[in-house]
């Protein structure tokens, strides 16, 4: 049985071959640094296929429809470009470019492309909002017209998609074989590890094959900064002969020093990012004054489903572990505090509950998260002992913090996500 559903789904796997071929571009002429590093604009136009007219049917007005052009810096979100659509469905939108590197393009919320910005018009036709009557988290390939540097955008960001769809296909056969829990796991986990190998190689493919491409700097942070050092620095090194002075390749190399220092003193057993936030009453709390306890601290939010469900464990361990010395601390980064008032109200947790007032930018800063619930244990010296915890996890690190075992040391780095880079 094994066998025949991991020979099916290689072959569902392969499926998706016959359409990612990836192609040779033709290496960028050199242009002198001026050019290269003056600050520019560019025109980002297209068609959107849906948008909320004659489909929005709820009580409140429909949210307002507009294209946005983003940037990650570090871990939040920088708006550059804003555009409505006018009643031909079209928009247009003007985006400054100080700096070349990765944006993304936004269209209300439904769909997203990534695009290397720097002296390329594009033109990107989005099918919009989703008309299905269920909402199925399965978006279209979105194509982009533009130049030699977008069409290598094209080209990694369909090995994306179609790393995406396989994964889709993986869950799929994989659920529907009924399997018991433990050989399910193991099989999906051996395809996914597959999977994975397999979008890596094609991005190395495409990195060894456009090396004089300015844009091939937006594929770089998908590679292992370990196992993939010697294609990474080749590529910095035949980028900077064909475009000398060039400005994001310094900004590549900082970026990626900020990032491991970051990483660094964020290691199990450094001192945990100190902070200080209003309690419920209004009171204010530090971290430091839990100093002596070991805390649990959930990030959460009331707007954010797998953290409320996440509560329901929580408080299964605060009952197991309130009289042990273990602290519970839910910090909410909700933007709206009446919102969260109201959320831990509904929650009735038991224990310290603050708000981050700032809408948790500092945190996600400090403590490097893009998405909620981020649960952390420290321990009694106020030093991290482990992160990202979930579900049976946190009973376990609990426990092995109060049986005073070592916490686990960082596993190596492979990759770092394109949204948590500011390029």
């Amino acid at each position: 049985m094994k066998f025949r559903i991991l020979s099916l789904l290689v072959v569902s796997l392969l499926v998706f071959d016959a359409s990612a071929k990836v192609r040779k571009t033709k290496k960028a002429a050199p242009a002198t640094t001026e050019q290269q590093n003056a600050p520019s604009q560019i025109t980002i136009k297209g068609k959107v296929q849906f948008t909320y007219k004659g489909y929005w049917n709820y009580d409140q007005p429909a949210p307002e429809f507009k294209m946005t052009v983003y940037q990650y810096e570090g871990t939040q979100k920088k708006v550059y470009a804003e555009a409505d659509i006018d009643d031909n469905n079209e928009y247009t939108l003007t985006l400054p470019i100080a700096t070349p590197g990765v944006y993304t393009v936004d269209c209300g919320h439904w769909q997203s492309v990534r695009v290397w910005g720097e002296d390329e018009d594009l033109t990107i036709n989005f099918r919009g909002f989703d008309t299905a009557r269920v909402k199925i988290k399965n978006p279209p390939y979105v194509y982009i017209q533009g130049g030699p540097k977008n069409e290598l955008m094209n080209q990694y960001n369909f090995c994306s998609y179609r790393s995406y769809q396989s994964m889709i296909a993986i869950s799929k056969a994989v659920y529907n074989a009924k399997l018991e829990e433990a050989p399910r796991a193991a099989i999906n986990g051996a395809l996914f590890e597959y999977n994975s190998d397999d979008f890596k190689a094609r991005v190395r493919y495409l990195v060894e094959h456009n090396d004089t491409l300015t844009s091939v700097l937006a594929l770089l942070p998908t590679l292992s900064q370990e196992d993939d050092k010697a294609l990474i620095d080749n590529t910095l090194n035949n980028l900077s002969a064909a475009h000398p002075g060039y400005a994001p390749i310094q900004k590549y190399k900082d970026d990626i020093a900020k990032a491991k220092a970051q990483r660094e003193r964020l290691n199990n057993g450094n001192p945990a990012p100190a902070f200080t936030y209003p309690q419920i009453d209004g009171k204010m709390l530090s971290l430091a004054d839990l100093k002596g306890k070991i805390v649990l601290v959930d990030f959460w939010a009331s707007w954010c489903g797998p953290c409320r469900k996440e509560i329901v464990n929580l408080k299964k361990y605060y009952e197991e572990f309130k009289d042990k010395g273990v602290e519970f601390l839910s910090v909410s980064i909700d933007a709206d505090k009446d919102a969260w008032l109201k959320a831990a109200e509904e929650e009735n947790m038991p224990w310290l509950q603050m708000h981050a007032t700032d809408g948790g930018k500092k945190l996600m800063s400090d403590y490097q998260f893009g998405g909620i619930p981020f649960i952390v244990l420290i321990d009694a010296n106020g030093n991290l002992y482990a992160k990202g915890l979930r579900g049976e996890e946190i009973r376990t690190a609990i426990q092995n913090a109060i049986n005073g075992v070592a916490p686990e040391k960082p596993a190596p780095r492979k990759s770092i996500s394109m949204g948590a880079m500011s390029m």
